[in-house]
């Protein structure tokens, strides 16, 4: 009994120790994220600051207003190109995720001629830079009547971010054992039901991951909104910070604030969809 007794507590003590590199690794760790937070804090310091106050050496505003997003908010038709971006970049998200997983799919599981030529040639799309496809994508959109208007801005945003977003899904349809759809098709499930009801629902931290990579290029996405996008009610909020900045080059805070609130929508879609990976690990393990 003594020697159980003592075998625990060496090893509750043998828990207790904490190697030293571990420390220096947290320790290291802890320093970096402080380092990459600082700007951020700083934008944040910065727009709670009264415009007279925006250059005082203090990185806790004494007294904290929240009047410069307010400001913000009103001013330039901010609310305008706020809700202009959020509609192209949802709408843009939504539809590539809903090609992307169906092509995916098809790649990773069906037999087609052509299957290998079309997927490289995904590939190569994705190794050019987007800037190339600039005067193209511009001559394109003039022959379809595309520009000036947000379906043009939609329908290359979904064309663009399709091969990427195909290429990151179909290593995870791969990943999925076929058994689990050879069970649905012993139950009588058809191609469509056992993808539907079977693989999308295992496949949460591929499309969590996917829709996160797609609604953040949306969301920032300023060339291609600056080339074909003239009228002013209809521009996105990335040109909309720009000339922000140009308008109110004096009021600091103004600006900061304007940037802290254009973060909004991509932080509830990172949590939203990060809480979408979490549980799209946890139900889909394969059990025994």
């Amino acid at each position: 009994m003594a020697e159980g007794a003592g075998g625990l507590a060496t090893y509750r003590a043998r828990r207790r120790r904490v190697p030293i590199w571990r420390i220096a690794v947290y320790v290291g760790l802890a320093a970096g994220a402080l380092v990459m937070m600082i700007p951020f804090l700083y934008t944040v310091s910065t727009a709670l600051k009264p415009n007279a106050f925006v250059f005082t050496p203090e990185f806790l505003p004494k007294n904290p207003t929240l009047q410069n997003f307010s400001d913000a908010w009103n001013s330039n038709n901010f609310q305008r190109y706020f809700l202009n971006s959020l509609k192209v970049a949802t709408l843009s998200s939504l539809l590539t995720v809903a090609i992307a997983t169906t092509q995916a799919y098809a790649f990773a599981r069906l037999r087609f001629p052509g299957k290998n030529l079309v997927f490289n040639v995904y590939l190569i799309t994705m190794m050019i830079p987007s800037m190339l496809f600039i005067i193209p994508q511009f001559l394109q959109a003039r022959e379809l009547g595309l520009l000036n208007t947000h379906l043009g801005l939609i329908v290359f945003y979904v064309v663009g971010s399709i091969p990427f977003q195909t290429f990151l899904l179909r290593g995870f349809f791969e990943s999925i054992p076929r058994a689990i759809e050879e069970a649905a098709y012993v139950d009588g499930a058809g191609r469509f039901t056992t993808f539907l009801r079977v693989v999308l629902p295992l496949a949460g931290p591929a499309v969590g991951t996917s829709m996160i990579f797609s609604f953040l290029g949306n969301w920032d996405e300023f060339t291609w909104a600056l080339t074909i996008i003239n009228d002013t009610s209809l521009r996105t909020l990335p040109i909309a910070l720009r000339l922000f900045q140009g308008q109110h080059a004096s009021q600091w805070g103004l600006v900061f604030a304007a940037s802290l609130i254009a973060l909004i929508p991509v932080i509830i879609v990172f949590v939203i969809f990060q809480r979408a990976f979490v549980r799209g690990v946890a139900a889909g393990g394969v059990k025994g």
